[in-house]
């Protein structure tokens, strides 16, 4: 069944976060494009990182599963050398990493995806094909593009505030051509923590970047990428569930995070302490976009006002998340008035019961869980087990620090 019923119920007890998805996916690109072989320990196969480990394959990279430990074998040891199509499932990751690095190789590459994938903007990268003169063609919010062409070394000008995934695409695929290259940043730049994951990573893995400011990178070309094993470090994104479980109220033991972590989403200790002052509430989800569903779950069950801001960018999720978060939550009762770029919160005593849509994203599924720790009556959720695509034990975890679920078939 799709659907899910959950009685009320503080949460207690420990749990282990999973393996974190942003690092996982560049450790297994840094690993497949490294000579030599590799180990990536600590990995959870969520749909996204299936993906990542499914286009490393067909660019020719071997890859060994074994428990939680992928061993892999680098694409440059015996490169695809005819036309590939690269599965991306609903990865936005997957996708604006692998464009640019595909281009490495000869052939035709096509890629394809499902959901909302098509519609994620890709013109950064149409510009630099035009510039380029790289043959391609797509289907507009269709998941359909083909690339005919290798990327030459160059000066790449690319907005900061549209996602930094194309700056990190072209971060792992310059250092490997024949020049030298730069990215220049042409506005303010969103999301630059994920930008550090990416800059320690190629790190890691033996590749230089000067770093100047942020407002460009410098990048050598003909640099190795050096073979390693890693170890991948907890997620703080989805911590951030059971972080805001306890602020609502249950007694959780959150374990396998890393401190010092680089993480982005490790601002959910900052955001959560905000809510608990009494000062003028207002979180910035420029830098932290995937953790703002459940900061506003949080939120509505904070007095007083709270507002979100520099949101936009969360439309273009799997699913409209400023909408779906609003929407679902207001159903329960809460009071979110919903802008283009941010929501106004005037916080509630407690949630009602009903029944909720996650739209088939796995972030708004899990808020939707943590809201019903602060419920009065049962939550129902539609589509709950698109946790898949990052935390496929979510609801395994959830009732094993006492959530009580019961499947329902309520639409059928």
């Amino acid at each position: 069944m799709d659907n899910i019923k959950i009685t009320p119920n503080k949460l207690k007890g420990k749990v282990k976060i999973p393996p974190s998805k942003s690092m996982a996916h560049r450790a297994i690109i840094c690993a497949a494009l490294s000579k030599g072989r590799s180990v990536i320990d600590n990995i959870e196969l969520s749909d996204d990182i299936i993906a990542t480990i499914s286009a490393v394959k067909s660019m020719g990279a071997c890859v060994e599963i074994n428990d939680r430990k992928v061993t892999i074998e680098g694409i440059l040891n015996s490169p695809r050398e005819s036309d590939f199509t690269v599965d991306c499932n609903e990865s936005g990751s997957t996708l604006r990493f692998f464009v640019p690095i595909t281009m490495l190789l000869k052939g035709k590459k096509t890629f394809i995806g499902k959901g909302n994938l098509g519609k994620r903007p890709l013109d950064v990268f149409y510009n630099i094909f035009d510039k380029q003169g790289i043959e391609y063609s797509y289907e507009k919010d269709i998941l359909n593009l083909t690339v005919d062409g290798r990327l030459k070394a160059d000066t790449f000008e690319v907005r900061g505030d549209i996602s930094s995934q194309f700056i990190t695409g072209l971060l792992f695929t310059l250092p490997l051509l024949e020049g030298d290259s730069k990215i220049v940043i042409t506005t303010d730049l969103e999301s630059k923590s994920y930008l550090d994951l990416t800059l320690s990573m190629l790190e890691k893995f033996g590749i230089k970047i000067i770093n100047n400011d942020y407002k460009e990178f410098i990048i050598k070309g003909n640099q190795e990428y050096k073979a390693m094993d890693y170890t991948v470090e907890g997620d703080y994104s989805q911590a951030a569930f059971f972080l805001s479980a306890n602020y609502l109220g249950s007694d959780i033991d959150v374990l396998g995070l890393d401190d010092t972590s680089l993480q982005g989403d490790k601002e959910i200790i900052k955001w959560i302490d905000v809510l608990n002052s009494s000062e003028e509430k207002i979180i910035d989800a420029a830098n932290c976009p995937d953790i703002i569903p459940v900061l506003t779950v949080c939120a509505a069950l904070t007095k007083g006002e709270t507002r979100i801001i520099n949101a936009g960018r969360l439309r273009i999720k799997e699913c409209d998340r400023l909408n779906a978060i609003s929407n679902e939550l207001n159903k329960l009762g809460a009071k979110i008035i919903e802008n283009e770029d941010n929501l106004i919160i005037e916080g509630v005593e407690s949630l009602k019961g009903g029944i909720v849509d996650s739209h088939k994203d796995h972030r708004i599924s899990m808020s939707m869980a943590i809201a019903s720790t602060a419920a009065k009556d049962d939550i129902i959720i539609k589509d709950y087990m698109c946790v898949r695509k990052s935390y496929p034990t979510f609801f395994e975890d959830f009732v094993s620090l006492g959530g009580e679920i019961h499947e329902c078939d309520i639409w059928r």
